[in-house]
């Protein structure tokens, strides 16, 4: 299974624990509207922000995100924990089309060649999760990396994989009309399926001079378009705070 949905990926792995706290299956279920016509960079009005530090303090904060949610850290960045130990039992993971395994990954690693690239996660109640990364990039390269982002979008409408254990997941991806934000913006949403469970990945992708910002809010329930479109206006505006002239 891909880095596709961040926070579905650990939550998804919970089924039986999610299982028990979802909702009767009443209740209406997230949809998906069409993918939404891909949208052109605008020129690079500030050049990029080529220290690592600089970008990742120009990320949101527990202070701009709602009450409950704090950050995750990395064990091996964050804490100095040596690497996860390889284990004997082999990989199931899968993604069919293979391309859609894109869809989602951090910035930096669909389009290589930024100048600086960071990223922040935050774990809230109830399985969710809000998740920021960004990539800036010289030369113009922001136009060509929003350009690479919005092609793994082809062909993954509707797609399936399967997770390390082997067990079937299933994904739903199409627009999701957000206001535009900063330079330029897109945004989608993917609907995780596994086992009768469904996490929803309410995701806005923006530009920002020489920079890309993804964020991706995951729940069982929508975020919520007011709150997910003053999130990303903050993170726009602090990473434009902290771009160059």
């Amino acid at each position: 299974m891909s880095t596709t949905a961040r926070a579905c990926a650990a939550a998804l792995a919970a089924l039986p624990l999610l299982a028990a706290c979802s909702g009767s299956a009443d209740e209406v279920q997230p949809t998906v509207a069409p993918l939404p016509a891909p949208v052109t960079a605008a020129a690079a009005g500030s050049g990029p922000i080529t220290d690592p530090a600089r970008l990742r303090a120009a990320l949101l904060t527990p202070a701009d995100l709602p009450t409950g949610f704090a950050p995750l850290a990395d064990p091996v960045a964050d804490l100095g924990l040596p690497p996860a130990p390889e284990y004997d039992a082999a990989d199931r993971s899968s993604t069919d089309p293979q391309a859609c395994a894109a869809v989602l990954r951090e910035v930096a690693d669909q389009a290589p060649g930024s100048a600086a690239r960071a990223v922040a996660r935050f774990g809230g109640p109830d399985f969710t999760s809000i998740d920021i990364d960004a990539a800036s990039y010289p030369d113009g390269g922001a136009a060509a990396a929003l350009a690479r982002v919005q092609e793994a979008f082809d062909g993954c409408a509707e797609y399936r994989g399967t997770d390390a254990d082997g067990f079937a997941v299933q994904y739903r991806l199409g627009g999701l009309g957000q206001p535009p934000v900063g330079d330029a913006s897109t945004s989608v949403r993917l609907l995780t399926s596994s086992d009768g469970v469904t996490m929803t990945s309410d995701v806005i992708i923006a530009q920002v001079g020489s920079t890309l910002i993804q964020l991706v809010a995951s729940g069982q329930e929508p975020i919520g378009a007011d709150l997910l479109g003053r999130l990303a206006g903050t993170a726009v505006d602090r990473v434009r705070a902290a771009s160059p002239a």
